[in-house]
């Protein structure tokens, strides 16, 4: 008689294990659908297990569930503009802007989703999250910049090109991902110092950025 195959060792996850797989099934869903079309059932059948077990560990339900996978999210979204202080600025901007980029293209509809607002789970702290996301691109940018003192002026003009790089995205996805992603972060790119110049005409800290720029890069 041929002895049995064994059977498989069951591993208990740990608290930490279990929620970080809970949230990655959370991601995957909202990547492809608004929060408001699923349902803790949903996320329990994603993950393989029971939905009191999601409620275990999110006793909120499907709002804690949301603002966790925003808040998990946002980390993500917040490392793509991690970069070494290296090399000259543009392409560094570049790179992040890569990876970013990827970042859109890989959740798709959940970007617009977390990002985009309009959902019936929005809060004021999503909302908070996601302007998180904002900021930490700021200071980023402004730090790569070698700027530890922002006037209002230059401040805003990173700001105003961090909401037009999300609105960009927005739009890109929904033109079918046209151009190319390395065309738009092209565009974006030379968009950023497009508006440096103009503030850099009212502005002598950001003209001294732009003209700092210009002959690191060539």
């Amino acid at each position: 008689m041929t002895p049995a195959a064994p059977t498989p060792a069951y591993r208990r996850l740990s608290v930490e294990e279990r929620r970080a797989q809970l949230l990655d099934a959370a991601l995957t869903l909202f990547a492809h659908r608004a929060p408001e079309e699923i349902s803790l059932d949903d996320v329990a059948e994603a993950a393989g297990v029971s939905r009191p077990l999601v409620y275990r560990y999110f006793p909120g339900g499907k709002q804690q569930l949301y603002e966790a996978a925003l808040r998990s999210a946002a980390e993500e979204l917040q490392h793509c503009f991690d970069e070494a202080h290296e090399g000259p600025p543009l392409p560094r901007l570049a790179r992040a802007l890569d990876r970013y980029l990827t970042f859109v293209d890989q959740h798709d509809a959940g970007f617009s989703a977390l990002l985009q607002g309009g959902s019936v789970v929005e809060t004021s702290r999503t909302t908070a999250i996601v302007d998180g996301v904002r900021r930490a691109a700021a200071e980023h940018i402004l730090s790569h910049l070698q700027v530890t003192d922002p006037g209002p002026r230059l401040r805003m003009t990173v700001r105003m090109w961090i909401t037009a790089v999300e609105a960009a995205s927005l739009i890109w996805l929904d033109e079918g991902k046209q151009p190319p992603a390395g065309e738009l972060r092209d565009w974006l790119v030379e968009q950023f110092v497009a508006v440096m110049t103009v503030t850099a005409a009212r502005d002598p800290q950001t003209a001294a950025l732009v003209q700092a720029i210009a002959s690191r890069d060539g």
